[in-house]
């Protein structure tokens, strides 16, 4: 492959990676330095080809197949195989019954007054805290610049935390047993074996993350038990609509369970990250949330949360979602395995190759996105938004591998973003740095911090 990149390194790319903050940055630098096609090594994938145009995307857009050695980190939380490489054969049918569940509009609708409640729930929480605040002397470690006490909240845990119950109603039959532990359980052992890939902590250390991995995974695989045991302990099939589709498709109970775990990660993951970037960009741009709010007195009037048809008539907040997801993909890229030859430009790609498709790297190209860096909501009015390639928008990925719950995350965040915006104004807690890092998802290493306020 004649394709520019970087020299062949003996540590197999591994300290590149390290160098740049990880593979998410990495990706980035790459694209910057050898333009929208680029060979690299990664860690157990061997040399990698890498798209970051999306007109050459279009090349890779129709493979079903990934490559097992970069997604071997998920292989602890499947027992019957890792559902994220399964082979093509087995995955169209797999994903046919995945989509009947989640992509209806129809259920999303008929959940949509369960997903307003658990949203009502966390804005009541926030509001007590924001009113707890005392103007002076209070038991607050913040001080703002015009010398107001604010309540701060932690974006990231708690959203995924919302995310987590709203997956557990919607689809798998009820609440989620301590969502907080659920979070955090799934962040360890991400971050054991993630970190396993691309680096090579001291022995003590990686034996710590090992530890607390495994403790993690057998309270995950224990919540996800209670679930299915639920389900099946009153032999009804429309308590969960994920475990009844799998139960009435005759899947082996370990490829439920697996299932039902990778919905969960994916799930929370996606809505949760999302509405935290999305809301960590508003406080840092008080203008377009003004304007965001505006349009939700306008829609809404007095009322505190949208109908599910309201959603329609939000254009700017769907506007903001998507810049805020442009900017921060909740999954920051993705990979295919090519089974024959492939003509990518000017080069040709071998059978068997990784192709590594860096979503970051695309929405960050500036031949597609002008001052790609900018916060600018308006480049998603439909005039805008037509003149770009299909794929230079591509937040869930794309093609037969790209994410099943698309529609149900967008109305969940679209609703979450709604009566969190109505009611509150959002701005960074000063000093508090927001670090993204890679957990499957585009992760704040170290939360997102926000002080809220309520709107009066």
């Amino acid at each position: 492959m004649n394709i520019p990149g970087p020299e062949v390194r003996v540590d197999g790319g591994a300290g590149a990676i390290a160098a740049a903050g990880g593979l998410h940055t990495y990706q980035l630098q790459l694209h910057a330095d050898h333009g929208p096609v680029v060979r690299f090594p990664l860690p157990g994938a061997g040399e990698v080809v890498s798209i970051a145009d999306p007109v050459l995307l279009e090349a890779v857009a129709g493979i079903d197949e990934r490559p097992e050695r970069l997604f071997a980190f998920l292989d602890p939380l499947c027992e019957a195989g890792n559902l994220q490489v399964m082979p093509a054969e087995e995955h169209g049918p797999w994903r046919q019954l995945l989509l009947s569940v989640l992509a209806g509009r129809p259920s999303h609708e008929r959940h949509f007054a369960q997903f307003t409640e658990l949203v009502t729930d966390l804005a009541d929480r926030w509001a007590e805290q924001a009113e707890e605040v005392e103007p002076a002397g209070g038991a607050v470690e913040l001080d703002q610049p015009d010398g107001v006490q604010r309540a701060s909240v932690a974006l990231q845990k708690d959203l995924t935390a919302l995310s987590l119950r709203m997956i557990g109603g919607y689809a798998l039959g009820g609440e989620v047993a301590d969502p907080d532990g659920v979070v955090a359980a799934f962040e360890d052992v991400l971050t054991a074996h993630l970190g396993r890939l691309y680096d090579a902590p001291p022995a003590a250390v990686q034996a710590a993350r090992d530890a607390r991995a495994d403790a993690a995974l057998a309270h995950l695989r224990a919540t996800v038990d209670e679930l299915v045991g639920a389900h099946r302990s009153d032999g009804r099939t429309d308590r969960s609509d994920l475990i009844g589709a799998l139960v009435a498709a005759g899947e082996r109970p370990a490829r439920i369970r697996d299932t039902v775990m990778v919905t969960m990660l994916a799930a929370h993951h996606t809505t949760g990250v999302a509405v935290s970037w999305t809301l960590h960009l508003l406080g840092q741009h008080p203008d377009v949330a003004e304007r965001v709010a505006d349009e939700l007195d306008q829609v809404l009037g007095t009322r505190p949360a949208p109908d599910y048809a309201d959603l329609r008539r939000l254009r700017y907040l769907d506007m903001t979602l998507k810049e805020a997801m442009r900017l921060y993909p909740p999954g920051p890229y993705g990979a295919r395995e090519t089974s024959e030859a492939l003509v990518v430009g000017d080069y040709e790609i071998p059978a068997g190759t990784t192709v590594f498709c860096p979503f970051w790297a695309v929405h960050m190209n500036p031949d597609y996105w002008p001052e790609p860096e900018r916060f600018r909501p308006e480049r998603f009015t439909p005039e805008e938004a037509a003149g770009r390639p299909r794929l230079a928008y591509i937040p869930f990925g794309f093609g037969p591998r790209s994410c099943e719950g698309a529609g149900l995350a967008t109305v969940e965040a679209e609703l979450m973003l709604a009566v969190l915006l109505k009611r509150f104004r959002f701005r960074p807690v000063p000093g508090h740095e927001v670090t993204p890092i890679e957990r499957f998802v585009l992760w704040a290493a170290d939360d997102i911090r926000m002080t809220v306020s309520l709107r009066g």
